[in-house]
């Protein structure tokens, strides 16, 4: 029952974001709001309902052991170790959109689950935010937009570990899987600035072939914010994808092998025959 109604959270979660990213399709954009003012009213109770709910989760599943009270401080120093990064990207100024928090957070959903991983990427941007005074009403959505790419990371896990199992090698990590994270990463790098310009773009103002008008149809939209993103947002966003999969290539083999032993040595289920 507790993983049931954590399963529920964390949907809930995700359905929390979706909404948040689409609805000012659905309302009558306003021509006073610029980039830096979109969403300056709902941000605020967004960030509280996304850290309530996942708190909650967490919450829920060290109750039901589903995670343990070892993994939860693991969260937290990853966490810290992450916003640590992001301090040291805003110091030192890294090309385009390069940042070097997405990588652990992907290796991390990779090794614990999509779960943890979505739990890593939005509290790693919370607590960065804090840490760097990085904090405004773009908050919430880098918060979702992480945490999807660290659950998405814990899916694709499941693939090696199905292929590991078969050959007994559960615990392995290979070329073959540190070349499907670095291209997870790469493509994540593209998605995570494709999603990111969306919390924007209904409110942005200039070539009308770029920018969203309300009662336009779906191809409409879809055709002007492929312009948009190719003219805007694409040049930048190739040097974070290529800094994810350089890191992941870099760095990946050791650390998922670090975190595996990790996992390993506490995470454990007990049976009994009786």
């Amino acid at each position: 029952m507790r993983r049931i109604i954590s399963g529920f959270i964390y949907t809930l979660s995700g359905a929390i974001g979706v909404l948040a990213f689409i609805y000012p399709f659905f309302t009558p954009a306003q021509s006073a709001v610029r980039h830096g003012m979109a969403h300056s009213q709902d941000a605020p109770l967004l960030t509280a309902a996304l850290v309530g709910l996942s708190v909650i989760a967490l919450l829920v599943e060290v109750q039901g052991q589903t995670i343990s009270a070892k993994t939860v401080a693991m969260l937290g120093v990853l966490v810290a170790i992450a916003s640590v990064l992001r301090f040291i990207e805003i110091a030192i100024p890294m090309p385009g959109g390069f940042s070097p928090i997405f990588a652990p957070i992907m290796l991390a959903g990779y090794v614990f689950g999509g779960r943890f991983g979505f739990l890593m990427g939005s509290f790693t941007l919370l607590a960065s935010a804090l840490v760097t005074g990085g904090v405004g009403p773009w908050l919430p959505y880098q918060m979702f937009t992480a945490g999807w790419a660290g659950m998405g990371a814990g899916w694709l896990g499941k693939i090696p570990a199905l292929r590991g199992r078969a050959s007994g090698r559960t615990l392995g990590f290979g070329s073959w899987d540190v070349g499907l994270l670095a291209a997870f990463g790469f493509i994540w790098g593209l998605l995570y600035g494709a999603i990111m310009n969306v919390y924007f773009w209904p409110y942005a103002m200039g070539p009308s072939e770029q920018t969203w008008s309300p009662g336009i149809g779906l191809g409409a939209t879809l055709s002007r914010y492929a312009v948009f993103y190719l003219a805007t947002s694409l040049a930048w966003d190739l040097a974070r994808a290529a800094g994810n999969a350089a890191l992941i290539l870099l760095l990946g083999t050791p650390t998922v092998r670090a975190l595996l032993r990790f996992r390993r040595r506490f995470i454990f289920e007990v049976t009994s025959d009786v």
